[in-house]
């Protein structure tokens, strides 16, 4: 069973993306939203903690461009669409509030 994990709150804030990523399973998928994109700012720790994972991380796009914040190669961009179609293919979908 696979889950979507969304985050949407900064990682500088709180331990959300830290305690996501220990629950985190292979088959699992996390999606940055909002402040959580902040994840993706190049030389951070949240950075070089989601780089060093083999799990799928996407952004949605509108948000990482509100903040401009650049998705890397090892991350995927997507809009709110697919965002819906990202819920609907994992079991479960569980919001980090």
């Amino acid at each position: 069973m696979s889950t979507l994990h969304v985050l949407s709150h900064s990682p500088f804030g709180d331990d959300r993306l830290t305690s996501c990523l220990r629950l985190i399973g292979s088959a699992d998928a996390l999606l940055l939203s909002g402040d959580a994109v902040y994840a993706l700012q190049t030389g951070t720790a949240p950075f070089t903690a989601l780089q060093n994972r083999q799990i799928n991380v996407f952004a949605l796009a509108e948000d990482a461009q509100a903040r401009a914040i650049e998705v890397p190669d090892w991350a995927e961009a997507i809009d709110y669409p697919a965002f819906v179609e990202l819920s609907i293919h994992h079991d479960k979908v569980n919001s980090w509030l």
